[in-house]
C-alpha cells in the first residue's frame, strides 16, 4: 500500500511542477505573475515526484540557469536585471493605463512593480 501511496504522491507533485512550470513561463510574458518563486515551485516539486523532470528543467536551456543561479545564491547578470525590470515596467505601466479604469487595480499594478523591482535590485549582481 505504502508503494501506492508513493507513486500518487510522486505523481501529484509531478502535476503540480507541471502547472508551476507552465504558469511560470507565462509569467515571463506577463510579469504580474511571479516567474520566479513559480520556477523554484516547479524545481521543488520536480525534485519531489521525477529526478528526471528535476534534471531536465534544471538543464534547460531557457531557465535552467536563471533556475540553478537563484537556487544557490549566485544572483542574476546586470543585462537579464536591466531586461526584466524593463520588461516590467513596460507591461505594468501600460497595464495600468490601457488595460483599466479602475483606481484599485491601479494601486495593486503600483505595489506590484515596486514589491518586484525592489526584489530584483536586491538580488546579487554578477558579472557575464
Amino acid at each position: 500500500m505504502a508503494s501506492t501511496q508513493d507513486k500518487l504522491k510522486r505523481r501529484l507533485f509531478v502535476i503540480a511542477g507541471t502547472i508551476a512550470l507552465i504558469i511560470g513561463v507565462i509569467g515571463i510574458i506577463i510579469p504580474v505573475l511571479p516567474t520566479t518563486p513559480l520556477l523554484l515551485l516547479a524545481a521543488i516539486c520536480y525534485m519531489r515526484g521525477s529526478q528526471q523532470l528535476y534534471s531536465a528543467l534544471l538543464c534547460n536551456r531557457f531557465v535552467g540557469s536563471y533556475i540553478r543561479n537563484y537556487l544557490e545564491g549566485r544572483g542574476m547578470s546586470l543585462k537579464m536585471k536591466i531586461w526584466t525590470l524593463s520588461l516590467l515596467w513596460v507591461a505594468i505601466v501600460c497595464a495600468a493605463l490601457l488595460a483599466t479604469n479602475s483606481l484599485v487595480i491601479r494601486i495593486i499594478l503600483t505595489v506590484v512593480v515596486i514589491g518586484v523591482t525592489i526584489h530584483i535590485l536586491l538580488i546579487r549582481t554578477i558579472k557575464q
